[in-house]
């Protein structure tokens, strides 16, 4: 599920959203409001339950091959989703929608960029579709969905290695030794650690 060209899409598991309207959501560390999206680069960073805690990780122009073989591993390409072993159920069993939107709504977030904003409501290009398998998506995609009882020490991993990385609802996962690490966010230039466009 990836937007066509001149859209950007809204992932939710609401069928019946007739407008998208600026909001701050509970999770945001800005005060503007926005209506958030991503596009297709950043779309597979939603194909989730969207509580669902997940730790993504992928290469960069920088990324070293001893980072990539230490934390992506033998098979994982160049893209791993990390995420628990109690939301695999919830991930067969959602029903998630992607909206489209019109792309010039929107501007870039972020620095690299993780999302799109709209700061004026926006009403989707149609109806929204079901997203479908969440599992044979990542699969088509050639991302490794890696599935652990903690997702900490990956991501103690992946926020200090020079790969590409996203945080998604991490304040959702399993309790577990931290080393204090809470990523480096934008400011590396490598990728971005919490919220985003739900």
């Amino acid at each position: 599920m990836r937007p066509g060209p001149q859209e950007v899409l809204h992932f939710s598991e609401d069928p019946a959203i007739p407008v998208f309207r600026p909001h701050v959501a509970a999770t945001a560390r800005q005060s503007e409001p926005y209506v958030w999206a991503v596009d297709g680069e950043r779309a597979p960073d939603y194909w989730f339950p969207r509580q669902c805690p997940r730790a993504l990780a992928w290469t960069v122009p920088g990324t070293t091959e001893e980072d990539r073989l230490r934390v992506l591993g033998p098979g994982g390409g160049r893209r791993v989703h990390a995420v628990e072993y109690r939301w695999l159920r919830r991930m067969a069993d959602v029903r998630l929608y992607a909206y489209r939107l019109p792309a010039d709504r929107f501007r870039p977030f972020g620095e690299p960029v993780h999302a799109w904003v709209a700061t004026e409501t926006v009403e989707p290009l149609g109806p929204p579709e079901r997203v479908g398998d969440l599992l044979a998506l990542h699969e088509e995609a050639g991302i490794q969905l890696r599935v652990l009882d903690n997702l900490w020490e990956f991501w103690d991993a992946v926020v200090t290695s020079t790969l590409g990385f996203s945080g998604i609802r991490l304040r959702n996962a399993a309790p577990g030794a931290r080393s204090g690490v809470t990523g480096r966010g934008a400011d590396s230039g490598h990728g971005v650690a919490g919220g985003g466009p739900r």
